[in-house]
Parts: structure tokens; sequence; C-alpha cells
């Protein structure tokens, strides 16, 4: 049985050490909290909602890959809107939040909190954030890329545990390698043996994940049939190795199985039946170089600039605003459900929840997550927390044995976010407490 756990193992340091795996290759984001921290500029606007009743899921129309419509600045406002009657206060909340911004310099930040029964419970936004604030959330990706496979699984069209090259047809340049064995699980579970973001995310022999003018089948084929990184790779599921190529794999057979394209897919997935129109994919990295784990300041928040590309990036290629990413936790939450649609399976939501490497070869190396499920780091002894940190500084949780989830997120990198989201996270917990 899983029991609530409210108390000083609540603090997100865990998530520190285990994300700082996408960190490794970039100082900027290699030091303590304090680092970069950039001078104060004042106290920012705020702009907040907080309600008490079952989210409505909006009207849906088709994802693109790299291209939405143009997105509107939202009009600030010092007061809550209160919708409902206040069965929920997160008045403790705000002006921590609104202090580190200050402090910390960000253009903004913002928060949405739903519950299992009531939906979106809380949304506060600071600076220049609001509703509708497109985000690039980089590593916060990975739960949106697992679940478009699950879903195929779901359909009979992929099955997570048989061997790819089966499934594809794809063969190794080198057929002794163990490559041909590597199933679409493993590759969600960073277990699949391919080359991770250490000793470098620029991995020659991986880097058409990063280029737009590539295609997104071709490069994922590219990086599980070459030769080239054969001293490099070890047999699945012996090894932690947390990103890269084996991401882009993933999204390659998804393609690949299902004939369809991954806007295609992400849209009858997530925007369809859960009308998060804002979530899209792109491939950030080469149109706002060099390559860098800070946010880019060059993107304005509007999808229409981004370079339309055939190949996103799939481990850290998503954006979408606040209230959508939220709308995805509320679907895990509700077990696959977003309003009266089945988006994904009971158990295939589950299954993702579930840690799938300690059992298998051991521990991901980091003791405070030292659980994986798939696209999802679990924290041992599973107590019900799951996360999904990015190095941008989106920071997503879920809390399953107390059935609330957070989206905090902003635009400067990941241990901003994360120092952000420890001073928060016992608050929050505080007003949800206080609510029950």
């Amino acid at each position: 049985m899983t029991v609530s756990c409210r108390d000083g193992r609540r603090s997100l340091l865990g998530a520190r050490l285990a994300v700082l795996a996408i960190a490794l290759t970039a100082a900027s984001c290699a030091g303590d909290d304090s680092t970069g921290e950039p001078s104060p500029t004042g106290t920012p606007a705020t702009t907040s909602t907080t309600v008490a009743t079952t989210s409505t899921v909006p009207n849906t129309t088709a994802a693109t890959t790299s291209a939405a419509a143009t997105t509107t600045e939202p009009t600030p406002s010092t007061e809550p809107v209160v919708t409902s009657p206040g069965s929920y206060d997160f008045s403790e909340v705000s002006p921590i939040v609104e202090a580190f911004v200050g402090e910390r310099g960000l253009d903004g930040a913002g928060l949405v909190v739903v519950d299992r029964d009531d939906g979106i419970v809380h949304e506060d936004y600071w600076g220049e954030f609001g509703p509708d604030r497109v985000s690039l959330v980089a590593s916060s990706s990975k739960m949106i890329v697992a679940g478009v496979l699950l879903r195929l699984d779901d359909l009979g069209v992929l099955d997570l545990d048989q061997p790819i090259a089966d499934l594809t047809g794809w063969q190794p340049d080198d057929p002794s390698t163990a490559t041909p064995s590597v199933t679409a699980a493993q590759l969600l579970s960073n277990s699949s043996g391919f080359v991770g973001l250490e000793p470098t995310a620029l991995y020659e022999p991986y880097t058409c994940q990063f280029d737009v003018d590539d295609d997104l089948e071709r490069c994922g084929e590219a990086i599980f049939a070459t030769a080239a990184d054969d001293r490099d790779v070890v047999a699945p599921d012996t090894e932690f190795r947390y990103g890269g190529g084996q991401w882009q794999v993933a999204g390659a057979v998804a393609e690949a199985v299902s004939g369809r394209s991954w806007s295609e897919l992400v849209a009858a997935t997530y925007v369809e039946p859960c009308g998060v129109d804002s979530l899209g994919f792109t491939n950030q990295w080469a149109q706002f170089g060099p390559f860098t784990f800070e946010y880019p300041s060059a993107f304005s928040g509007d999808p229409i600039t981004l370079v339309p590309t055939a190949n996103p990036n799939m481990e850290g290629g998503a954006y979408i605003t606040a209230p959508d990413y939220a709308e995805l936790l509320l679907m895990h939450l509700r077990e696959g459900r977003c309003g009266e649609t089945q988006a994904l399976s009971t158990e295939s939501v589950e299954r993702m929840h579930t840690d799938r490497v300690i059992e298998r070869y051991g521990p991901t190396g980091n003791p405070g997550l030292a659980g994986y499920g798939l696209g999802w780091w679990v924290r041992s002894p599973a107590d019900g927390y799951v996360t999904d940190p990015g190095a941008y500084g989106a920071v997503p949780w879920l809390e399953l044995a107390d059935g609330y989830g957070v989206y905090l997120v902003v635009e400067e990198n990941l241990m901003v976010g994360i120092a952000l989201a420890d001073q928060i996270r016992e608050p929050i917990d505080r007003a949800l407490d206080a609510a029950r």
C-alpha cells in the first residue's frame, strides 16, 4: 500500500541530484542553487486564480510539430480571481514565488496545482507570465513522449516489450551488437544501452537528433543502426544512461509502426482528447545556439517563430502553456482519463509511474530518485512521488498517494527551477491538507 510522506524527504534535493545528469555537459548548470544568479530587478506583478471545481476540457484543434497560433500577453491583476468558494488557500505560496522572482531577476514564473477530484485548484503567475504563455520545457518532454508510445501499445500497434528490430525491420550495421534486442520500454526508461547525455550531449554518432533539416524516422533508424557507437554501447537493461539519442529512436519507432507523423501522434494522444491546444514539438537546439542548457532567451513565446521541422527533438523539444501541462498531470492522476475520454489506459499510466530499473539491474545512481519508470523519475522506496524536471526550469511532479500534482515553470535553468520548487513544496502541501 502506498502511503503519504510529508516530512523532510519532501525536499526536492533528490530531484536536484538526479537531473544533474542533464547538466553534466553544461557548466552553467553544474553548480549549486546560486550558480549564475542574476541581480535583483524588483517586485513583479502577479496574477492568480484559485478554484475548487472539476476542470472542464476545452474544444480541441490539431497540433503541429513546430507552429501554433500566436499567443497574447496576459493582463496582470493584483487581486486573485476566485471562481468558486475558497476551500483552497494558497496565499502562503505567492509571496515566496514573488520574492524569488525578484531576487533572481527572472522574467516571471507560472504555477498550477491540480487535484484528482477537483481538477485545477490553483493558478498563479508572476512577471511576464500568464496562462497563455508558451514555454519550452526541455526534459519535461519525456513523460509526454512516453505517453505517445504507451497509447500505441494500448491500441495494439506497438508492443513495448518486443524488439524494435522486429517491429520496424531495422537492422544494425553490425549485427553482432546487442542493439537488435532493444525494446521500446528500454528506450523510455533510459535502459537501452545507447549512449546517454554523458560524457557529452553532442555525441557525434547521434547528432542528427539536433538537425532541423533531418527527418525523425530517418534519424532514429540511423542512430539505431550505426556502428560508430559500438565501442560505447552496452547491453540493454544493464546500466542507467539518462537521455540522448535513444529518445529519438523511440519517436522514430512510433512513426514507423503507426505510419503517422509525430505531430499527428501528439494530436491523437493529447491534443484532441485533453484539449491541450498549445502542445507541440520543435528542435530548438540549432535555432537558438550555441548548444546550452540555459533557456533560449531569443524564443519569444510564439511558436510561429520556431523553425518548422520533420525532426522534432524527442527528449527535450516540447513546448506548452502552464495550464495545458497541468491538464496532462491531471490525466495522470485520473488513471489516463481526460474528461470522459480514456486517453491512456489505466494500466499504461500505472506502468509509466512504476520503477522498472531497480529490479532489473539496479538504481539510477541517484539516492534521492533511485527509480525510473517510463518518462518519470520515481522515488525509492516507492511512495507515490514521481517527477520529470527539465533543464530550462520546468518542474512537474505528482503525489499519486495524495491525489495531486504541481507544475512550476520558470525560463532560466534546471537549478533555478529546482531551488524555487524546494521553497514552495511544503506550503503547497499545507494548503492541500487544510482543504481536506
